[in-house]
């Protein structure tokens, strides 16, 4: 084939018939029955992320409008006209990008030119792609022409930001959400149009690609595109983690231990590391987040161990992570947010291991008796407020850093001891205390440990 007549994936492997549209089963069986019992709307409205196929849909709807002898999903995509119609090439069926012809004069031209009659077709069909760029002058332009067209004429409308339409052009057309697409539903495809184009493409590879598209189709057929002009007919996981910046499941695994150990140096270490890889530091935010996620899910126990998180920890540290997302993106430095993120991933851990260790102490025998054991613990989002002397005006400094929080640790630790008075009628309580168990004991700082003896007369010993 000529270099000019080359074709992208993304269009060769277009959609030409609506049996080969994956993800939007509902919508597809929708518009199918609409059809059948001749209840066609005159005006459709297209939403969703894009790459999930808004425009693809569209152009399988006007071939099947116009389809011969009478309106069917089953249009044949062999024949002239619906080939056409499926290329972009129908005079009957414009497609105008709603981006550079978003002025009321070209919507006024649009609403005269409505008035005539198809040339071979059955209906005169406009696909205004991206119509959230329409100016307000032109979205009231085009009311009274959407409200009431002629029978030859349909509207299909296709957006990604549907907060941007007018609810007086939404509330005339007919709705249609498309969703992201699966992972396993595009790893599919993708294997399919690696066999096609004889190229051998690891499972974990395309598992990887899927990944990086978030749910896009046409992103992830982008992405195997690149990666079939990368290799010499073979496709492997390392080279695309490679060239995308991304990380393997074996580091994000060791950074997330890394962070249940509390390491701010490893930390530090690990993000040297991947900047000199050159990786991509949301993505790998978000991989964080997803694999945090999946743990969560996978683990229904409240007690926590180095190697088995908590719960209630991995919901604290999900929530960190997810809302230093943001923040990453939009600051000066990725490398630096990124790190931050992480200590502050750190610090929720630290607050969770603290609250989860006074619900132990309580459990221990003896407890119940009055023991020099706290009666209460109050939930972890019931901190009390930072000291003056760590007060910050900006609100991302308000948490303890790794140096103050054994201080708020200590200070916690003392106000519920201090809430329960010596049992009362011994003379010597030291000899009464029940000693902590050692691994709970080994968590407190030594400071602490030396301050329980001085103050509560504990005998720490085992």
């Amino acid at each position: 084939m000529p270099e000019s007549e080359y074709q992208v994936i993304a269009r060769r492997w277009r959609p030409r018939r609506f049996s080969e549209l994956i993800g939007q089963e509902p919508i597809v069986k929708t518009l199918a029955q609409a059809i059948e019992r001749r209840r066609i709307a005159h005006a459709f409205l297209f939403i969703g992320p894009r790459g999930t196929g808004k425009t693809s849909t569209a152009r399988l709807l006007a071939a099947a409008l116009n389809a011969v002898p009478q309106p069917s999903l089953q249009a044949d995509p062999d024949l002239p006209l619906t080939r056409s119609i499926l290329e972009g090439n129908c005079l009957d069926v414009i497609e105008i990008d709603g981006a550079s012809n978003n002025s009321v004069e070209q919507i006024r031209a649009l609403r005269e030119e409505c008035r005539y009659t198809p040339g071979e077709c059955r209906y005169k069909i406009y696909i205004l792609d991206e119509i959230h760029m329409l100016s307000l002058s032109a979205f009231n332009a085009l009311l009274k022409t959407l409200e009431e067209p002629p029978a030859h004429v349909k509207f299909i409308f296709a957006t990604t930001e549907a907060a941007k339409i007018p609810v007086t052009i939404a509330s005339r057309c007919q709705r249609f959400e498309f969703r992201l697409l699966p992972p396993a539903l595009i790893a599919q495809k993708l294997q399919q149009i690696a066999e096609q184009e004889n190229v051998r493409a690891e499972a974990s590879a395309l598992e990887a690609l899927t990944r990086l598209a978030a749910g896009s189709l046409r992103d992830a057929q982008t992405y195997l595109e690149q990666m079939m002009s990368f290799g010499d007919g073979t496709i492997s996981r390392r080279a695309v983690l490679e060239i995308y910046g991304l990380a393997m499941p074996e580091e994000l695994e060791e950074i997330l231990q890394t962070i249940y150990a509390e390491d701010y140096r490893k930390i530090l270490h690990w993000t040297d590391l991947l900047e000199a890889r050159g990786c991509d530091f949301p993505r790998l935010l978000l991989d964080l987040r997803e694999r945090v996620q999946s743990r969560l899910l996978e683990s229904p126990s409240a007690q926590s161990s180095p190697e088995k998180p908590s719960a209630p920890l991995l919901a604290k540290l999900l929530e960190r992570l997810s809302s230093s997302y943001e923040e990453l993106r939009s600051g000066l430095s990725e490398k630096v947010n990124f790190e931050m993120a992480l200590f502050r991933a750190i610090e929720a851990c630290q607050m969770r291991s603290l609250d989860e260790l006074l619900r132990r102490l309580r459990a221990l025998p003896g407890a119940n008796s009055g023991k020099n054991i706290p009666p209460s613990s109050p939930p972890a989002e019931e901190f009390p407020p930072p000291s003056p002397e760590i007060h910050s005006a900006n609100p991302a400094e308000n948490s303890p850093s790794s140096e103050e929080f054994p201080r708020e640790a200590e200070k916690r630790v003392f106000r519920e001891m201090e809430k329960t008075p010596p049992p009362s009628g011994k003379t010597n309580p030291a000899t009464e205390a029940v000693p902590p168990d050692p691994e709970l004991l080994a968590k407190l700082p030594a400071s602490i440990r030396q301050k329980l003896v001085e103050r509560f007369r504990l005998r720490l010993d085992p």
